[in-house]
């Protein structure tokens, strides 16, 4: 071979060479790059709707301190060798926690768990529009609003005075940190206005635990819901939030049907909710709810908002379709002993952190493999 051959094969190769070279650079890079939205009909919901009927996630809610937003997701870790299929953080409403350092923080947290493989669910304890944020508990959250002040709350205004225009400034607030998730592909389980049908009496005020609570009908409770959720949506283009409508449950002499009618009244209708929610928080894990949940998503996914006391084998068995649940914070360590915590996580019926199909046509990995 001719030395003038020997450099044209040599230049050739070193061109396809740079070529190769350059091609997996741009791979690599669109595989690392951050979407530039997320996708609006993302895999979580269809995920959620897959095992519906055959397994439940497993999840842990967080709560304050926002400065340290794994507080107990680690714990379940510690004492069960499990990170929970999903984490929980909330906007919450002290002084400390709603302290952008410490909002960013949480929100933070919320990608890290979603770049290692757990879903996140956000929720937020709201200061009343009456009030400034942040608040306190029994003179914001568990605060009272007239009925005057309610409807001016619930009907569009552009008066910088009204209550719904403040209504739309305090959610303002927090629309910087869930574009932040979007811009990162992080799809949010997002349940805002939680037990909104709590209507328990209240001395001196309108039922309800909160404010925002105990005002069924068209015009009540559920009307924020719906003003809430077109602001969000469609207003701010938050399209990676999956709408997660929550009910308390209600008592256990209820009939199916009575119960039922009881969450329609505070239902805001199909095109509103992807995932509807029951917090056991009075009476347990009662068949009666459990049916009533069923009857109202009407085919939706179900899930389990919060609990202190963590489902058993038995009962998941017989409520198959719980698609998560969510221990509340310190209360799981407070109301299940560690044996049936770990029990619980190690359930076949049951998916953790590690287990979660991102790609529905692969196989679960073992508990080995996770860690």
């Amino acid at each position: 071979m001719s030395r003038l051959s020997f450099r044209k094969i040599s230049a050739v190769l070193c061109a396809v060479l740079c070529a190769a070279l350059l091609l997996v650079v741009t791979l690599l890079s669109l595989l690392t790059m951050q979407p530039a939205h997320a996708v609006t009909n993302g895999w979580v919901l269809d995920y959620l709707c897959t095992i519906s009927g055959t397994k439940t996630l497993s999840g842990q809610h967080n709560g304050e301190p926002n400065s340290d937003p794994a507080i107990w997701t680690n714990w379940i870790y510690s004492v069960t060798g499990w990170y929970p299929g999903l984490w929980g953080g909330d906007f919450l409403y002290l002084y400390d926690d709603v302290q952008p350092c410490n909002r960013w923080k949480m929100i933070t947290e919320a990608k890290n768990q979603w770049d290692n493989g757990a879903l996140v669910t956000l929720m937020w304890h709201v200061c009343p529009p009456t009030v400034p944020e942040p608040c306190g508990w029994e003179d914001g959250i568990m605060s009272d609003l007239s009925d005057a002040q309610w409807n001016e709350l619930v009907t569009y205004s552009t008066t910088t005075t009204s209550l719904n225009y403040r209504w739309r400034e305090r959610i303002d607030e927090i629309v910087p940190y869930l574009q932040y998730l979007k811009c990162n592909g992080v799809e949010v389980l997002w349940r805002p206005l939680h037990e909104m049908n709590d209507d328990i009496p209240q001395p001196g005020r309108q039922p309800g635990w909160c404010w925002w609570c105990g005002r069924p009908g068209p015009e009540g409770s559920r009307k924020l819901y719906q003003i809430t959720h077109d602001y969000m949506s469609n207003t701010k283009g938050l399209t990676n939030l999956i709408w997660v409508w929550n009910v308390k449950d209600v008592t256990p002499t209820t009939t199916i049907l009575s119960a039922t009618l009881v969450y329609s009244a505070y239902y805001p209708g199909d095109e509103y909710v992807d995932v509807v929610s029951m917090d056991p928080r009075n009476y347990g894990f009662t068949q009666e709810n459990y049916s009533a949940t069923l009857n109202i998503a009407n085919g939706k996914p179900i899930a389990i908002g919060e609990c202190a006391t963590l489902p058993s084998s038995s009962l998941l068995a017989t409520q198959p379709r719980w698609t998560w649940f969510l221990g509340w914070a310190e209360e799981v360590s407070a109301s299940n002993t560690i044996t049936e915590i770990r029990a619980v996580y190690n359930d076949c019926l049951v998916v953790n952190r590690g287990r979660i199909k991102v790609c529905l046509w692969l196989p679960v990995i073992t508990k080995e493999e996770a860690q």
